[in-house]
């Protein structure tokens, strides 16, 4: 693959959508710059043959050009379609929910968000809450089958978003959402006031107590992601923030380990609680 020296990679500002990308070809990556977004797509990675002493390739040394690339459609078309949206004026919206759009993407704003934090939140919201107003629910139904392929009953919907793009922030935005939609329309099932926010360790637990609306350092306040007089509302939400290892069986009765093996006798500790308790 030829090496190519990109003496400047950021070409685009991250408070607008982005307008252009550096081509790839099938040698990779060239400096020619598109004037146009690129699609979002993945590489399927093809590692070289094994080396001399059997070490296989790291995945640094696998080919990133044209011909390994695959397009994510689904992405692509739900992206398209809440672009029209958006162009349009974010029509079919409750009222809680055009206050807030026009509260994050006002020109005027002093602490900007990120368009790829506005594009989060304008897809959430496109999909709950206009896309069967524009004949869209096709968007609901694949993530719904998709979701069944598996994990049946439990459906989830993903932001894959860069490190550094402020998904916190994001975090935020949708509880806020969420929550002041829900205390203007506490019948609305659309929406919910409680949360639960699940981390992979206790460091990133504590980070997160920016999400605490009533946090010192809340980010509601620090990012400006609400106006001040719905602070109030938003401090009536139910937030609970834990690492997953809380969700481990626990024990009822403090004792020592050898004790709980000679009487578990190779069975399940009688000390340890069940999945149903």
């Amino acid at each position: 693959m030829t090496q190519v020296v990109i003496e400047n990679p950021i070409i685009n500002s991250p408070f607008n959508e982005p307008g252009r990308h550096f081509r790839f070809t099938d040698d990779g990556i060239t400096n020619e710059i598109v004037e146009d977004r690129r699609v979002s797509s993945y590489f399927v990675p093809i590692a070289q043959p094994r080396k001399k002493g059997g070490r296989q390739a790291s995945l640094f040394e696998t080919e990133w050009t044209q011909d390994r690339i695959e397009e994510n459609a689904l992405v692509n078309d739900i992206r398209r379609r809440v672009g029209m949206w958006r162009q349009g004026g974010y029509l079919g919206v409750t009222p809680t929910t055009a206050r807030l759009l026009a509260y994050w993407t006002d020109p005027g704003r002093e602490k900007k968000l990120f368009f790829c934090q506005i594009e989060a939140l304008e897809t959430a919201i496109y999909i709950t809450e206009a896309a069967r107003k524009f004949n869209d629910a096709w968007i609901e139904n694949q993530l719904r089958e998709a979701n069944d392929t598996s994990n049946p009953g439990l459906p989830r919907t993903a932001f894959k978003m860069a490190t550094g793009s402020g998904k916190t922030v994001v975090m935020a935005m949708l509880i806020a959402w969420h929550t002041l939609n829900k205390r203007a329309n506490p019948q609305d099932a659309r929406f919910s006031d409680a949360f639960l926010i699940v981390t992979p360790g206790i460091t990133i637990r504590d980070r997160l107590r920016v999400l605490y609306p009533n946090d010192p350092q809340s980010y509601y306040r620090q990012r400006d992601i609400v106006p001040a007089h719905l602070t109030e509302q938003l401090g009536q939400a139910k937030i609970v923030i834990t690492n997953f290892h809380g969700f481990g069986l626990r024990e009822k009765v403090a004792t020592g380990k050898l004790t709980r093996s000679i009487l578990a006798d190779g069975q399940a500790s009688p000390f340890t609680e069940t999945p149903d308790q």
